[in-house]
């Protein structure tokens, strides 16, 4: 099991950009495929990005382009980095961590972060 803790979120004006960290602990990160999942109000949640332990990205279509995700092994940390925020990324970000990039990609991975909020509004 891995904790997971989440910094970074905040209110932006649209167009802005932000970048989320997820800090985790324990020393076998580097085996993990890392998600970022989001949750709007009234919204079910949804992956927004994921990075397995080799590297590979995947991106939801509404934020590609905008999103990009990286990992530090070294740190033991992820990262979001999100550019040209829209009012509709607005929503509860949510690091989650698992071995199978598969259990990632269906929203149940074994272990998740606390949340951080990102608003973006005028």
């Amino acid at each position: 099991q891995v904790q997971l803790v989440e910094s970074g979120g905040g209110l932006v004006q649209p167009g802005g950009s932000l970048r989320l960290s997820c800090a985790a602990s324990g020393n076998i990160f580097s085996m993990y495929t890392m998600g970022w999942s989001r949750q709007a109000p009234g919204k079910q949640r949804e992956l927004v990005a994921a990075i397995t332990s080799g590297g590979s990205t995947n991106y939801a279509d509404s934020v590609k382009g905008r999103f990009t995700i990286s990992r530090d092994n070294a740190k033991n940390t992820v990262y979001l980095q999100m550019n040209s925020l829209k009012p509709e990324d607005r929503a509860v970000y949510y690091c989650n961590a698992d071995l199978l990039l598969r259990t990632v990609r269906a929203g149940n991975s074994r272990n998740w972060g606390q949340g951080t909020q990102v608003t973006v509004s005028s």
